[in-house]
């Protein structure tokens, strides 16, 4: 299973209605925050791959998803996120660490959105994205190697691929470790996204202009 079939996955696990019920929770548009949808959603998946590479990584995430989020309806999940419950704001803590707001400000950056607008977005997808990942586990069997195998997929696409998805993940994981964001390259693809809003094979962008009836 491909990268882009995991993105498309959980979104479509996610539902359609969910986009602009996040939009309406943290006020913004809905075509905005399907953009930043499709800027988050890949980098939680992605660094969620990384952190499954590293010692101990893809069982502390199979423990987790096992124990905490295995079972769970994504509506009930989502209805508790909007009233402000899920521990958004934990998991993003578990997952992104000290680059929460490096990760916040890029999908600002690229979206529109402001900065507390976007790591409130993120808070409110983590929790999804954690649900989904626990009813695959277990619908599936897999073991904290197959789960870690399918984020570790999702990593690899996101940071040898292009697009603004790629793009923000790479800032945030800052690759040569100088701790440096360069938000001009941030911005540059946000706007070759903008010209070009559907990926090979439709992609997110696709799917995510499906949701809001737009070819």
């Amino acid at each position: 299973m491909s990268g882009d079939d995991l993105i498309s996955q959980v979104l479509g696990a996610i539902g359609p209605n969910a986009v602009q019920s996040i939009a309406g929770q943290i006020g913004a548009s809905p075509d905005q925050t399907a953009n930043a949808v499709q800027m988050a959603l890949p980098m939680i998946l992605g660094a969620l791959g990384k952190n499954a590479g590293e010692p101990g990584g893809a069982e502390a995430i199979h423990t987790a998803v096992q124990n905490d989020h295995s079972g769970l309806d994504i509506g009930s999940v989502l209805s508790s996120v909007l009233g402000g419950g899920g521990n958004g704001a934990a998991i993003l803590g578990h997952v992104l660490g000290a680059r929460q707001d490096t990760a916040a400000s890029g999908v600002s950056q690229a979206s529109g959105l402001g900065q507390g607008q976007a790591m409130q977005l993120m808070a409110m997808l983590a929790p999804l994205v954690m649900a989904y990942l626990g009813n695959r586990t277990q619908q599936g069997g897999l073991s904290a190697q197959g789960l870690g195998g399918l984020l570790g997929q999702q990593h690899q696409q996101m940071t040898s691929g292009g697009g603004i998805g790629s793009t923000i993940l790479n800032a945030v994981l800052d690759k040569n470790g100088d701790g440096n964001v360069d938000f001009s390259d941030i911005l540059a693809a946000a706007q070759g996204s903008s010209s070009q809003p559907q990926q090979q094979g439709g992609g997110i962008g696709g799917l995510l202009g499906s949701i809001f009836g737009k070819s």
